[in-house]
């Protein structure tokens, strides 16, 4: 959440077309320049999360695959006596 915080400045800078002729310097807001560096910062949000996602299902496919083809053989070669003394 704090992130966003941050973030939302930087946003709104991205909507800002600086120009500078001479010892003048004009700053312009655009809106659809600021909504669209959201719009893509929102895709890249949504494109890693889908990533992880999908990174975190193949990790959990490759271990239910390892344990469900573990074979055990156990052989026990023992003689035990077992004695009921009173």
């Amino acid at each position: 959440m704090r992130s966003m915080i941050f973030a939302l400045p930087l946003l709104a800078l991205a909507g800002c077309n600086v120009t500078k002729d001479g010892n003048a310097v004009t700053v312009q807001y655009d809106q659809n320049t600021a909504e669209n560096a959201v719009a893509d910062v929102t895709n890249t949000a949504e494109n890693v999360a889908a990533d992880v996602g999908n990174e975190v299902k193949n990790t959990g496919d490759k271990i239910d695959n390892k344990v469900d083809r573990t074979d055990a053989n156990v052989n026990v070669n023992a003689n035990v006596k077992t004695e009921n003394k009173q």
